[in-house]
């Protein structure tokens, strides 16, 4: 998460964080004003595509339109081309929405791609590229029978946007990665209109039948199916890595050797990379263009990848990650990540996952300050073990962490100790952190009552806990604020059907997003089967879970 912060300063860093957006929103006036006056001494680069709202007679179709989204002078902007019948068309008026997204997002890369390259900017351009293709998908999908697909990658290209905003502040500030920033900031209203127009065609189409989810992948094969239950020596494995060089298929040395291997856009159907037993000391970067990428090892604390990478050391928290994984289609199983930076180091992630429909199983999690983040797309987590102190759990993925382990451990006498962070920013995105039939408990020198459940990074933050176990290590309050009030109304935090002394929800914080006895329907919405659309695709690729409570 967005710069380095111990717990005990969080208050007033995270107050200006929120100052910093409304600052560029600011910005962004101003350089619209500057534009037109041509008074100021460096021109914005390429300026993004800025058009007018033409007054005639379908503007008011327009602006009936636009009512249901967050920005709706925006999308008044964005759809002043549009025809009256167009307009009276929500598919129609939706495409557009995206069309215009894209464009934004294609002159933000051609105007990054002309500052001075730094992590932030490198980052940044990442994030841009992966949008596009998500917005590609968006306009090339079938979203009258999967409407859930179309939400996720609205949602994850929105997350794109915050991610690079995180990184520009994590950076060294200029004048170049101001105007950035109000450009990113620009880009994200305009995907989170597209995004709410989507939830009009969604009604407007209700009366059609639906799947109500992803269907299961065309790559999906018996081997695929047979992986995560089969043990690794009894896989045909495409690739194998040794530290020794002992294995076959000419025996990588690397993860990042390995990978080299891996066919660009997934087309050849799913890769299996072998990592023998050993410690590999590398950061591993799974890209977006590397689909259906299957890591195994011989087991927790057998297979060990570790990374060192920190806020701390100069890196953003985006490419902290020990292990990163970007390309649809991602499984590892029988791991063990670590980032080994240090509990001083601030934010330093052991994995990133933005890969859609993504399954992490029985592989061990392990750092401190940020430690797993769940970064975007629909992601399902079994039988893992995750370790942490401070917000070890963040991000803005729609995620479920079923049957895992998770483990608060202590950092310092003076800090309260936060399980989850997570960042939904909109109110349509269809994010959440949800914690089913898992394990809370803490070290053994962990105080009762100083573990936080989570807080809430950004305003409309989600996280739910179902049917767990939770230790007396949790605080009777529950939750933790963030800021003051920030998000308190607007969160959405649940507890359903959980046990342990650290589940009483007597002394539970009352905040009007709190709901502390969700019923059965409301938690149902929170499962695998309803939450990330789970039945769709998880049985293809044999991972076992438990589709609802």
């Amino acid at each position: 998460m967005p710069l380095p912060r111990p717990l005990s300063l969080t208050m007033h860093q995270d107050q200006s964080r929120r100052n910093l957006i409304t600052y560029a929103t600011g910005i962004s006036l101003a350089l619209i004003l500057l534009t037109t006056t041509m008074s100021f001494t460096r021109p914005h680069p390429k300026n993004l595509a800025q058009p007018q709202l033409h007054h005639s007679s379908h503007t008011s179709t327009t602006i009936s339109t636009c009512q249901a989204t967050l920005y709706p002078s925006l999308c008044q902007s964005s759809l002043s081309s549009a025809s009256q019948k167009t307009l009276k068309k929500p598919k129609e008026a939706f495409a557009l929405s995206v069309r215009f997204s894209m464009d934004q997002a294609r002159s933000l890369r051609d105007n990054a791609a002309d500052l001075t390259r730094c992590s932030a900017v490198d980052d940044c351009l990442e994030l841009i590229d992966i949008t596009l293709e998500q917005l590609t998908d968006v306009l090339n999908h079938d979203k009258a029978s999967d409407p859930h697909s179309v939400d996720t990658w609205l949602s994850a290209a929105m997350t794109n946007q915050a991610t690079c905003m995180d990184s520009l502040q994590e950076g060294a500030r200029s004048k170049d990665l101001d105007w950035m920033s109000s450009d990113v900031h620009k880009l994200s209203q305009c995907i989170s209109n597209s995004l709410a127009l989507h939830q009009t065609v969604k009604k407007f189409e209700k009366h059609k039948k639906v799947s109500g989810g992803s269907r299961i992948p065309g790559w999906m094969t018996i081997r695929d199916r047979n992986l995560l239950e089969a043990s690794a020596d009894r896989i045909n494995a495409d690739a194998v890595v040794a530290k020794d060089g002992s294995g076959a298929y000419g025996a990588y040395r690397s993860i990042g050797d390995a990978l080299m291997s891996v066919p660009r856009g997934g087309g050849g159907g799913r890769t299996v990379i072998y990592v023998k037993a050993g410690v590999y000391e590398e950061n591993v970067n799974i890209t977006t263009e590397q689909k259906n990428v299957m890591l195994m090892g011989d087991g927790k604390g057998k297979t060990v990848i570790v990374g060192r990478r920190s806020v701390a050391a100069g890196w953003t928290t985006y490419r902290s990650a020990t292990v990163a994984a970007m390309g649809s289609g991602f499984i590892a199983k029988g791991l063990t990540i670590i980032n080994n930076s240090g509990s001083q180091a601030q934010q330093a992630v052991a994995l990133r996952v933005g890969a859609d429909l993504s399954v992490i199983y029985q592989c061990s999690i392990e750092g401190y300050q940020d430690t797993l983040y769940a970064h975007s797309n629909r992601q399902f987590y079994r039988d893992n073990d995750i370790y942490g102190t401070v917000d070890f759990i963040f991000g803005n993925a729609a995620a479920v962490l079923q049957k895992c382990f998770i483990h608060p451990m202590k950092r310092s006498d003076a800090q309260h100790i936060t399980i989850t962070a997570q960042g939904r920013r909109d109110p349509h995105q269809n994010t959440g952190l949800s914690f089913h039939q898992c394990s809370i408990v803490a070290s053994s020198n962990v105080c009762r009552g100083q573990t936080y459940l989570g807080r809430p990074w950004h305003k409309y933050s989600r996280t739910v806990y179902m049917e767990s176990y939770l230790d007396a290590s949790i605080s009777p309050e529950g939750w933790l604020p963030w800021a003051g009030s920030f998000g308190l109304s607007t969160l959405y935090y649940g507890e359903y059907g959980n046990r342990g002394a650290g589940s009483d929800i007597s002394g539970r914080v009352k905040w009007p997003g709190v709901h502390s006895s969700l019923n059965y329907l409301e938690a149902s919405s929170f499962t695998v089967g309803q939450f990330i659309s789970g039945d769709a695709w998880l049985p293809g690729t044999g991972v076992q879970y438990d589709s609802g409570l």
